[in-house]
């Protein structure tokens, strides 16, 4: 059952949602076959991802990687009849935050919402915040909320409920940059991960800007988040009353999560775990599908000479759709079905569901793929498996690490990153080998971030030299193998 993204006029209950009843059952070799090179993790009804990539290019190489700070998010309550700490922290570097607790009220279809303190609360002269309410503070594509803390005489004039809530309440926005799944991630589902998970479901979403395919590619973990309806809150015309509002997300760095300013300490590890959980995937107990099916073939079939009971590592090898794409794509999957994998080649589409595919990767012992979104698609992997990550030219090594080889360790999968020569990248050919862009990528890079996102970003395809590349897959097989 999908969840309920509209509410009529502010007066639906909050009545949690039933659990996901049907299990998707998955066949790697079907999506394999039937595809032959067109799959991921994308859902139909997505708007087309050309101008989010376009924006995602830009956002990645302007903001600086890991905007960490030392702040405690902890929220401390005041007493009642003490002056109040200020609702809204705006010192993270990242994103802004807004806790009210009391009498909260909002009106989301004026984007705002209310903390109406108590008779006789000191210090109640009344303030008003504006803020992003998403995980990057200084991103245009994010409307702000405003939150606004009355005083005496503003309270009196206060607008009426329209509905009462014992439960707490979340408002944030589901655009942005997402689309691209990297920046699902990023931006929404681990902050939403950092701010909700503690409270156990006993929260309820208030969504400005909601995305409706957000909401049904990412159901469950919505649903698993929350037991209650979401509500769509540009257009609830209603003022809901809840004892506690929290607007905006917490977030301490692009893809990851810093245990020392997390509830209960949570980490990367952590959310990939409640990922493959949501998901019905094995349990983190499991060996990779290699170790696993050649294990129960030797236990059914005991004293059978192992070259009959052995299976191929699989490899799941994702091509890009517009950028840094490979563009001798079936030359590598004849190389790595050569090096002794079992290949299942994935293309841009559209209409798979996350849980099929899902259950795919977790199939897989190695996700190969160049720097990109699709890479995001390690959530599914088991522990120990392993992530190829194919570095394109332009002193693309530093990008690589942060936001893919980093979280991925964090993660306890392994990371493999090779990096191509000036001849593998389609520059090579375009430009020369004497040009800048190909013989001093950091001479690009100085003039700044616009030059360097449209050579190596977006104008480089990948004509991978496979012998070159031989030694990187016997690397791998053997750490499978180990």
């Amino acid at each position: 059952m999908f969840i309920d993204t509209e509410e009529d006029g502010g007066h639906k209950n909050d009545k949690p949602n039933k659990t996901e009843e049907e299990h998707i059952q998955d066949d790697a070799h079907r999506i394999g076959k039937n595809n032959q090179s067109e799959a991921k993790l994308e859902k139909t009804g997505q708007p087309a991802a050309n101008d989010a990539s376009d924006r995602m290019e830009e956002e990645l190489i302007r903001q600086e990687i890991d905007q960490g700070s030392n702040k405690n998010d902890t929220i401390m309550e005041p007493a009642a009849t003490a002056p109040r700490k200020p609702i809204c922290d705006l010192s993270d570097p990242r994103y802004d935050i807004c806790e009210i607790s009391g009498d909260a009220r909002t009106m989301g279809a004026n984007r705002t919402v209310l903390y109406v303190p108590p008779v006789g609360e000191l210090g109640s002269d009344g303030q008003e915040w504006s803020i992003r309410d998403q995980s990057r503070k200084h991103l245009e594509f994010v409307n702000k909320v405003t939150v606004k803390s009355l005083n005496a005489s503003q309270s009196l004039a206060a607008p009426e409920c329209t509905s009462r809530h014992a439960v707490r309440a979340l408002v944030f926005a589901m655009n942005g940059l997402t689309s691209n799944p990297w920046h699902d991630f990023s931006d929404v589902l681990i902050p939403l991960f950092i701010t909700t998970r503690a409270l156990e479901g006993e929260v309820q979403f208030l969504v400005s800007d909601l995305q409706p395919w957000f909401v049904d590619k990412y159901r469950l973990v919505l649903k698993n988040l929350s037991r209650y309806d979401i509500i769509d809150f540009n257009q609830d015309g209603g003022v809901r009353c809840y004892p506690h509002v929290t607007v905006g997300l917490r977030s301490h760095r692009d893809l990851g999560i810093d245990p020392a300013r997390a509830p209960r300490n949570y980490t990367m590890l952590d959310f990939r775990l409640y990922i493959r959980e949501i998901y019905r995937l094995p349990s983190a107990g499991v060996s990779i599908p290699y170790k696993e099916a050649n294990s129960n073939a030797a236990a059914a079939a005991p004293g059978a000479p192992a070259e009959q009971l052995q299976r191929k590592p699989r490899l799941m090898l994702i091509n890009r759709g517009r950028t840094r794409k490979f563009v001798n794509f079936p030359e590598i999957v004849g190389a790595v079905q050569k090096a002794g994998f079992e290949v299942i080649p994935i293309e841009p589409r559209r209409d798979l569901s996350v849980e099929d595919f899902a259950r795919t990767v977790d199939s897989c012992d190695v996700l190969m793929g160049a720097h990109g979104a699709g890479l995001t698609n390690f959530f599914f992997l088991r522990t120990n498996a392993v992530m190829l990550q194919v570095v394109p030219w332009g002193h693309m090594e530093h990008p690589s690490m942060a936001f893919y080889g980093g979280p991925a360790k964090e993660m306890r999968l392994r990371d493999v990153e090779y990096s191509i020569a000036d001849v593998e990248s389609t520059l090579y050919d375009k430009y020369g080998k004497d040009n800048p862009v190909v013989s001093d990528p950091e001479s690009i890079h100085k003039q700044g971030w616009q030059l360097g996102m449209r050579y190596y970003w977006i104008e480089q395809d990948i004509r991978l030299n496979v012998t070159r590349f031989a030694p990187t897959l016997q690397k791998v097989l053997q750490m499978i193998r180990e």
